[in-house]
């Protein structure tokens, strides 16, 4: 009935609609889900697919693997200037924002996936228009509307405490941290730490930030 779907939307309850695509935007099984997955026709999250290619996911030289694959320092600078990189983007051209999240999951359906969330629900429509007919580092870029709108229901719990025992193949969002020095830079500091579940809600965003003239855009 209607009564029962309205008191258990979005949970595993609800035999309706999808609770992965509800919480998190996106889900393992894709088209082919017994579900509902509802698309929102107006959000203030923007879910930019697939678009973060990690060096670790790119690291299939045989010989980088023996030697233990790539080393930390450089897949967290790799990963601070594509943050910077976007959020500049973003702000820049479509309006103020207040998350930037980016997973480090490895399933398929959420390896590389961006989460945006601008403080205007007209500047998300903005940015999703425009955005999906742009390309990055020679790819296109997939944008799309996103039901997520707290993050502390999308985020794996256990991985803010290093407890996840799925890794990279859990079905809830690890996002991964931009370093301090790079927060620092582009003056964020309510987002972008990679903690949602255990740093409680927060309600305002950063809509400060230093720009860095000279970076090499790839836009």
């Amino acid at each position: 009935s209607s009564g029962i779907n309205a008191e258990y939307g979005g949970t595993e309850k609800d035999r309706v609609n999808c609770p992965f695509y509800f919480k998190t935007g996106a889900c393992t099984h894709g088209d082919r889900c017994s579900r509902q997955h509802n698309r929102p026709t107006y959000s203030q999250t923007v879910l930019l697919n697939h678009m973060y290619r990690s060096p670790i996911n790119l690291s299939v030289n045989p010989e980088m693997q023996q030697q233990g694959g790539v080393p930390e320092a450089q897949i967290q600078s790799h990963f601070d200037d594509f943050f910077e990189d976007i959020y500049v983007e973003m702000v820049d051209k479509y309006g103020p924002i207040e998350e930037l999240n980016i997973c480090e999951n490895l399933g398929d359906h959420l390896v590389g996936n961006i989460y945006i969330m601008f403080k205007k629900e007209e500047d998300a429509q903005k940015a999703v228009e425009a955005l999906n007919n742009r390309w990055y580092n020679s790819m296109p870029i997939y944008a799309e509307l996103s039901p997520v709108t707290d993050f502390r229901e999308a985020c794996c719990r256990q991985y803010e405490t290093s407890e996840c025992t799925r890794g990279g193949y859990c079905n809830f969002l690890h996002v991964k941290a931009a370093s301090k020095e790079v927060r620092h830079k582009l003056g964020v500091d309510t987002f972008g730490k990679g903690r949602h579940v255990m740093a409680g809600s927060r309600k305002s965003g950063s809509s400060g930030r230093r720009s860095s003239p000279g970076r090499r855009r790839r836009y």
